[in-house]
């Protein structure tokens, strides 16, 4: 099982807030601006360069740390169904990963998050991001199965549902977050579809 970071694990509310006030961006302007971006199909770095065309994450990652301010998340920041979800897993004995498109600096904060995993990864700390098909390879040879025993749960249907079964996984799509409203169509051939990861240990053991 392996779980993406962003509006699976991590409700991004209090990230992007700190970015817009970082930019001098009326919060809910940014949200608007992110939300069209995302309709579209295109990477959140292109609402930051809306606002500013020359935006570059890592260089404004480091320019807030040396300001004492933390572009980042912590455990307070996880969506209340996380924690107890992770932990039935692994009690089920379930080998779990969280793997998802974040900056190095994610990988830290999700250590300190505390999470029962067997597996915290970022897409810059591997150098490769989702929907690359060279992404969910490098899943698969971190965990101890084939591709056809992974479940790889996210809540976009491009880049965690349709990439995923694409290289051979089965994939959950979790319906919260922006795009958990703005994809209210095809769910890509998803083999669950969940509302909340509260749900998600029940089937897992109903898969037998």
């Amino acid at each position: 099982m392996v779980f993406d970071v962003g509006e699976t694990l991590v409700d991004e509310t209090a990230v992007f807030a700190g970015w817009a006030d970082w930019l001098g961006v009326p919060r809910h302007t940014f949200s608007a601006v992110l939300g069209a971006a995302m309709a579209r199909g295109e990477s959140q770095l292109s609402a930051f360069r809306v606002f500013r065309a020359d935006f570059d994450l890592r260089v404004e990652d480091r320019k807030r740390e040396a300001a004492g301010e933390s572009s980042g998340f912590g455990a307070d920041d996880l969506y209340s169904d996380v924690r107890p979800c992770l932990a039935e897993l692994k009690r089920a004995g379930i080998w779990v990963g969280i793997a998802g498109n974040q900056p190095v600096r994610a990988h830290q904060d999700l250590v300190g998050c505390g999470l029962p995993a067997d597996l915290i990864a970022t897409s810059d700390g591997w150098g490769v991001s989702k929907p690359d098909p060279a992404f969910y390879r490098r899943v698969v040879a971190e965990a101890p199965c084939a591709a056809h025993e992974i479940l790889y749960v996210g809540d976009r249907v491009d880049n965690d549902v349709v990439a995923a079964k694409r290289e051979g996984l089965r994939a959950g799509l979790l319906r919260r977050g922006p795009h958990g409203f703005i994809e209210r169509g095809p769910d890509g051939g998803a083999d669950v579809r969940l509302d909340g990861l509260a749900e998600l240990p029940a089937w897992v053991a109903a898969q037998g």
